[in-house]
């Protein structure tokens, strides 16, 4: 099973941030990275937390 969310998550991270943002440096993608990942585990719907 954690193979398989782990999959998903960086299917997710790669198709929603990665492909999609140019990083200028290793402090620029920091930054990215910590803001979509607090919006990964707090915005967005998850069945978890009953969507």
């Amino acid at each position: 099973m954690q193979n398989g969310f782990m999959e998903s998550f960086n299917g997710r991270m790669r198709d929603e941030l990665l492909n999609e943002t140019m990083f200028c440096n290793l402090a620029h993608a920091r930054i990215a990275i910590a803001a979509w990942a607090t919006d990964y585990n707090t915005e967005r719907p998850h069945s978890a937390l009953d969507y």
